[in-house]
C-alpha cells in the first residue's frame, strides 16, 4: 500500500515537475489516497463512501467510488469534476483531465442488467481522456486511445484510437 501511495506522488511529481511538498497539495494525490483507503475498506460500505466524500470534498471535486479499480500511475490533471463511477475500471499510466465523467447511462438501463454485471467504462493503458469528455456504460477503450475534449463516447474505441467530438460551425 505505502508503495502505490508513494508511486502516486511520483506520477505527480513527474507530470507537474513540482516539488514533493507541492505534489502533497495535489489534488490527484489527496484523491488518489483516500481512494486506496476506502477501496481497501470498500466492504465497510459506509465508511468507505465516508472517506471517499472525504476524498471529494479535499480534492476540489474528484469523485472516485470505492468500488472502482483503478491501475497504476493514474495522473487526473486539475481534477475538478472529474468523476469515476463504481464498476470503472482504469488502466495503467491514464491521465484524466478535468471534467471526465466514466459513468454509467442511467438507472433506467442499467436495472435492466444482471446483478453485478459491469455498468462503467473500462480503460485500457496509457490512455488519455482530454477536458470533459464523458465515457458512459460498460464499453471498453483500448490502449493507447485519446478521446479529445467535448466528446461523449457510448460505444467500444479500438486500441490506438483518436475520437474527437463534433467541431460546432
Amino acid at each position: 500500500m505505502f508503495a502505490l501511495l508513494r508511486e502516486d506522488l511520483r506520477t505527480v511529481r513527474r507530470h507537474t515537475g513540482c516539488t514533493v511538498a507541492q505534489a502533497l497539495l495535489y489534488p490527484s494525490v489527496v484523491a488518489m489516497w483516500t481512494y486506496r483507503i476506502a477501496h481497501v475498506l470498500r466492504r465497510h460500505r459506509i465508511l468507505a463512501r465516508l472517506l471517499s466524500n472525504l476524498g471529494r470534498l479535499l480534492s476540489g471535486g474528484v469523485e472516485i467510488h470505492p468500488g472502482a479499480t483503478l491501475g497504476r500511475r493514474l495522473f487526473i490533471a486539475h481534477g475538478n469534476g472529474v468523476v469515476i463511477g463504481e464498476t470503472a475500471i482504469v488502466g495503467d499510466d491514464v491521465v484524466l483531465c478535468q471534467q471526465v465523467t466514466l459513468g454509467a447511462v442511467g438507472w433506467w438501463r442499467d436495472n435492466a442488467r444482471a446483478p453485478g454485471q459491469r455498468r462503467h467504462p473500462r480503460l485500457g493503458n496509457r490512455v488519455v481522456v482530454h477536458p470533459n469528455a464523458s465515457l458512459l456504460g460498460p464499453l471498453t477503450v483500448g490502449d493507447d486511445a485519446v478521446i479529445e475534449a467535448q466528446s461523449l463516447v457510448l460505444r467500444d474505441v479500438r486500441r490506438g484510437a483518436v475520437v474527437t467530438c463534433v467541431q460546432a460551425q
